[in-house]
């Protein structure tokens, strides 16, 4: 008996340092939880004095459920307004501000402003990331004369792959709102 018991200690000892030796050695890849994006406010601050504008698409339940409320804004004609974008999860108590995660994220994130054809507005950017390319969470937007039309509003997260030649079609959509804005 004792010669059947040492050679099956010795077995067993073996197993199991073979065993703890060929754990998995590779780290986990960690992930980034999306948000959930209820609410993004664009204020527009116009250069020289006047009236803060505030447009703001609010959907607190989600995708599906209840439809989103979405306010337009008006402008006044051949001005210059400093933009700063909002984005929130109202869903929560208290609400959470997303903004500055997006901020921090800046290499792998951008915002891009389309306006339809017939609105007399151009935007600009007016940050960047740590590699100097565009964000967008802060802009300038330039009306000319009296128009109406649409500005979409399009949050592209791009980790990966975010770099100079960057576009609309890069990466996955975060949010995606369209604004009737009035100029006059």
């Amino acid at each position: 008996m004792k010669l059947f018991l040492k050679p099956s200690l010795a077995f067993l000892f073996t197993a199991s340092v073979f065993m703890t030796s060929c754990s998995n050695d590779e780290d986990p890849i960690p992930t980034n939880e999306e948000e959930l994006i209820t609410t993004l406010q664009l204020t527009m601050v116009p250069q020289g004095g006047g009236a803060t504008v505030t447009a703001t698409y609010r959907d607190l339940d989600g995708d599906g459920g209840q439809a989103p409320t979405v306010t337009g804004a008006t402008l006044a004609a051949n001005k210059t307004y400093d933009v700063t974008v909002k984005v929130m999860d109202e869903s929560k108590n208290p609400a959470e501000d997303i903004t500055e995660e997006v901020e921090e994220e800046g290499d792998e994130h951008q915002f891009f402003y389309v306006v339809s054809n017939g609105l007399n507005l151009s935007v600009a950017y007016n940050d960047t990331d740590s590699n100097n390319r565009p964000v967008g969470i802060h802009t300038r937007a330039i009306t000319t004369s009296a128009s109406t039309g649409n500005l979409q509003v399009i949050l592209k997260h791009q980790p990966n792959s975010k770099s100079a030649t960057s576009t609309i079609n890069t990466g996955e959509t975060d949010a995606e709102v369209s604004f009737l804005i009035t100029i006059q």
